[in-house]
């Protein structure tokens, strides 16, 4: 049973991050402008959280499964499972774009690899990179995880348009990957190394520092809450994100 949920969960985690790579890789082929790539990235984002949430908890981002690590919310060998599907996922992903892309649209782009923008510089780059996916995982938490927080309505909305509100702000500075897992693929099978610490550290360390934040204001409580006076309970019980992916 246990080794079936793995399975199952880490599908969800591959698959996702397999969309995500070839809609977004293959979209900044063609982009014409920043917006352009916000949609892609939002919207796929958007959709494929939505649709895995109740499998996986949608992290579909080794920054967002380490969040989930730090304020211990999934099992260390889950995430680690997560983490593998998610690389592979992106992997997988940029070696189908290699094989569908044109020459020249392969070397417009690099399959969407993250650069570093003219007239910014590798540190800038980071930094940018871990104010972004700090935004991110905020969302992420206040969203999906906080159990006051509006999932059932709007977690994969706001988490996709978080997506595209920071590809908005940082792609000509840092190229607004805010997942590793999205640097990883396209920097693979483009072989584009340069400066490839950026979109590691910086979204790591955005999501540790959002998660750990958020954890320690809002879902912390030093003493037990009043018991709730309202209609009997239905005996139901959704899975949130954060239980589906720690159970």
């Amino acid at each position: 049973m246990l080794a079936g949920d793995y399975l199952k969960r880490c599908t969800a985690e591959f698959i996702g991050v397999f969309a995500l790579i070839f809609v977004a890789g293959g979209g900044a082929a063609y982009a014409q402008a920043p917006v352009d790539l916000a949609l892609a990235n939002g919207l796929v984002i958007a959709v494929m959280v939505s649709a895995v949430a109740v499998i996986s908890g949608g992290h579909i981002n080794p920054a967002v499964t380490l969040g989930f690590v730090v304020t211990r919310r999934i099992a260390t060998p889950l995430a680690i499972a997560y983490m593998v599907a998610q690389f592979a996922g992106a992997a997988v992903a940029g070696l189908l774009l290699k094989w569908v892309l044109p020459t020249a649209a392969q070397n417009a782009a690099h399959f969407g690899a993250p650069h570093v923008g003219t007239g910014a510089t590798a540190g800038t780059a980071v930094v940018v990179e871990t104010v972004l996916t700090f935004f991110l995982v905020w969302v992420v938490f206040a969203t999906a995880v906080d159990p006051r927080g509006a999932y059932k309505q709007i977690a994969g909305l706001a988490i996709g348009f978080t997506i595209a509100f920071d590809v908005l702000m940082g792609y000509g500075i840092s190229g607004a990957a805010m997942n590793p897992a999205r640097a990883f693929g396209p920097q693979l099978v483009g072989d584009q190394w340069a400066n490839w610490w950026v979109w590691y550290v910086g979204p790591f360390a955005g999501a540790v520092i959002a998660a750990a934040l958020f954890e320690m204001l809002y879902l912390r409580r030093s003493e037990p809450e009043p018991e709730a006076v309202g209609p009997p309970e239905t005996g139901l019980e959704e899975p949130t994100p954060g239980e589906a992916a720690s159970s």
